[in-house]
């Protein structure tokens, strides 16, 4: 009996654990998106993100606006689109110079971001939930709701339309030649600023659906999805930083990890079981779990 209800925990938390994996791979993806294509690491891809559910937030009947839910959402995207574009102009001259002078630029983007989400939406927190119906399902010892389907099916949807993007469209041709070698790149004739900014573009989206997802599990607050997307980091770390399909399997290997630890040791040390983790995957595969020479020997 004792071993039964062992195992019906662990089930529990396999499910739980991959449906917050998924989240975490969403923001993980944006950050390897940027990266792969400018080597810079965008330490400012949580506060765009969280800036976008206060729009939300806002448009949705927050202050700003009283638009329906959907079109509040479209209007978000947008934006984000767009504020994605003015942070990749500002700090465009500092790519081709240096990749760790661009890199700490984004932490003050980040930082200018966080403050003007203060400025306007305040520092009070708020709730923002999805218009989900109320279903759920029992399976066993795994309980499926609705908000697991949404997360579950916008993952799926997110990661075939950019898989089909890249693998089978002319933009997704000359994103693998640059990633693979700028220089060659820029020298048969592509545009890196371009390319650049479409990635910084699509990054923002992907972190428009993984704030929406997110804050329906907690509440929202200008720190909030920012604190959140450190786990996504980790799962870029983890997956390889230069791999898309790793930055998937890192989020959800993070997921599992921390709620099996979480649940059988303490959820007070969850950062520090992320570090930890962390710290030992890099010492025994610095390259991630899905480095480049395990799949050139495979």
């Amino acid at each position: 009996m004792q071993n039964a209800s062992w195992l019906s925990d662990l089930l529990a938390l396999l499910w739980t654990g991959t449906v917050s994996g998924c989240l975490y791979a969403l923001g993980a993806m944006g950050i390897v998106l940027i990266y792969k294509s400018s080597r810079v690491v965008n330490f400012a891809h949580g506060n765009m993100a969280g800036l976008s559910a206060f729009l939300v937030f806002g448009l949705a009947g927050g202050g700003l606006a009283q638009l329906p839910w959907g079109v509040a959402v479209l209007c978000s995207l947008g934006l984000l689109a767009l504020l994605a574009l003015v942070a990749y102009v500002l700090i465009a001259p500092l790519v081709f110079r240096s990749d760790l002078t661009s890199t700490i630029a984004t932490l003050g983007v980040g930082l200018i971001i966080q403050g003007a989400t203060q400025l306007v939406f305040g520092s009070d927190v708020v709730n923002l939930d999805l218009p989900l119906p109320r279903w759920s399902a029992q399976w066993g010892p795994v309980r499926v709701t609705a908000y697991d389907v949404c997360v579950l099916g916008a993952t799926a949807l997110l990661i075939g339309t950019l898989y089909l993007v890249i693998d089978r469209t002319r933009v997704g041709v000359a994103f693998r030649a640059v990633a693979a070698n700028p220089f060659a790149s820029r020298v048969c004739g592509l545009s890196l600023r371009q390319l650049h900014a479409m990635s910084w573009a699509a990054a923002a989206l992907l972190g428009v659906v993984s704030a929406l997802l997110i804050v329906p599990t907690t509440f929202l607050s200008s720190t909030t999805v920012s604190s959140f997307m450190l786990q996504a980091f980790a799962a870029a770390v983890i997956g390889g930083f230069t791999s898309l399909p790793g930055a998937v399997l890192g989020g959800i290997f993070i997921g599992i990890l921390t709620n099996l630890l979480s649940f059988y040791i303490a959820a007070e040390f969850n950062n520090s079981f992320l570090l930890v983790s962390m710290l030992a995957l890099l010492v025994l595969r610095p390259q991630g779990l899905l480095s480049r020479s395990a799949i050139s020997r495979a």
